[in-house]
């Protein structure tokens, strides 16, 4: 597209003239002036009321059908370099079609997705431009997150799940936008793409890329984590045979903690007297 235009965006463009089919007069839309790209139509369905002449629309361009740009004053659910949870409305042989607000659909092409998309899946994703000039789609979030985060260590973020690597922990977009990991080491619990959860910010890589941790600092967490353990000694009747010396798979099938939450958290109850520890578990004092 020309440097006027930009296509996937808002644009402010001049009504050139009323577009009318020939020989009949019927208006079907206006023509606004695309510049160097030439007219582009507005249909008539999208004209705002008194439009004329020499007047100036904000209006998206997106393509066509037969791959020509159209301005619109609808809004789509994301523009170029946005990232947003679009519904798949149909599958083909090139891809998976994504609903984003506007008549024709959004491709997301295979090569641009992470795991098989069906009818119905919401999926994050971004809006790009392709080799061919065309709209598209993509789940490959990675190289497309921003580096340049407003946070600092131990800050508190949300974000979503957008791939889980068995080797290096969950890819969350921070605020949909920036670039994180939560490393294996800190993956409590199992997370699947589309989750949306709340992390610390355990460090702010020199490349701009967050660690996360979904556990809060130490003496946060470990009141969060001794009332966890309150509860279910309660629930049991007063004692749970677990104590400092059992394993650390035992400890997270019943607790979900690391061994050194666990340990740290009972050393807390004892210290207040909440509880005793004894060689076959812990029980209420």
């Amino acid at each position: 597209m020309a440097n006027e235009i930009k296509l996937g965006e808002y644009n402010v463009l001049r009504v050139k003239e009323v577009a009318r089919r020939e020989g009949f007069g019927e208006v079907f839309g206006l023509y606004m002036d695309g510049g160097r790209e030439g007219e582009i139509l507005m249909p008539q369905k999208y004209v705002p009321e008194g439009a004329k002449p020499g007047d100036e629309i904000e209006c998206f361009i997106y393509l066509d059908q037969d791959e020509r740009p159209i301005a619109t004053t609808e809004k789509p659910l994301a523009k170029m370099g946005d990232f947003a949870y679009l519904e798949c409305a149909w599958v083909n042989e090139y891809g998976a079609f994504l609903n984003w607000g506007l008549p024709k659909d959004l491709l997301l092409p295979f090569k641009e997705q992470i795991y098989e998309i069906k009818s119905g899946n919401e999926i994050l994703v971004t809006v790009y431009i392709d080799l061919s000039d065309r709209l598209c789609a993509t789940m490959d979030l990675y190289s497309r997150l921003s580096l340049l985060p407003p946070y600092q260590k131990d800050d508190m973020v949300k974000g979503t799940v957008y791939q889980v690597h068995e080797q290096f922990g969950a890819y969350v977009a921070v605020d949909n936008k920036y670039s994180a990991l939560v490393p294996k080491k800190e993956l409590h619990r199992e997370l699947k793409p589309g989750d949306e959860i709340e992390a610390r910010v355990l460090e702010v890589k020199e490349d701009g890329k967050l660690d996360l941790s979904l556990r809060q600092k130490a003496y946060v967490q470990m009141d969060a984590d001794s009332a966890l353990i309150l509860d279910k000694l309660k629930q049991a009747g007063g004692s749970l045979p677990y104590q400092d010396k059992s394993s650390a798979d035992e400890i997270k099938e019943e607790f979900n903690l690391s061994k050194a939450a666990f340990k740290r958290a009972i050393g807390r109850l004892y210290k207040e007297r909440v509880i005793v520890i004894e060689k076959d578990g812990i029980r209420l004092v």
